[in-house]
């Protein structure tokens, strides 16, 4: 059997502000910020990292799909605030430098770099939305 020829493209994360996405993803984890399409007062922003073109994120206005419901939204809304709605696992050569970076520019910090007892060591911030953030040590 064959494997397919199958890559990441891109992945959806939820944003509550425009400024404060794109000034965390961009000025805070130094991605490039690639589009932005606005409809109405909604705002959809692709980032992604320096260097590789193919692999997108697009932060979304939260529960704007029709086939929502209002009590939907209600509970993603309070997913997101707690920060249980969505996440998104990072890799860095060097996890204690990203994250004191990350740090001196006052990102919310959820878990300081810390060896896993599964084999890897790694960290946790929250992006303004509340998204989870893992960022892990490559090897």
């Amino acid at each position: 059997m064959s494997t397919p020829d199958l890559a990441i493209s891109q992945t959806y994360l939820p944003h509550t502000g425009k400024d404060a996405a794109i000034e965390f993803y961009r000025d805070k984890l130094g991605f490039e910020v690639r589009q932005e399409v606005g409809y109405n007062d909604l705002y959809w922003i692709t980032v992604g990292p320096v260097g590789q073109p193919a692999v997108s994120i697009v932060l979304t206005p939260p529960a704007v799909d029709p086939g929502i419901t209002e009590d939907e939204r209600k509970v993603v809304a309070e997913m997101m605030a707690k920060g249980t709605f969505a996440a998104l696992n990072l890799a860095t050569p060097d996890v204690d430098g990203t994250f004191e970076r990350l740090v001196a520019k006052d990102v919310e910090v959820v878990q300081e770099p810390t060896d896993m007892p599964y084999g890897i060591r790694d960290c946790a911030v929250r992006d303004p939305a509340g998204n989870l953030l893992r960022i892990q040590q490559t090897k």
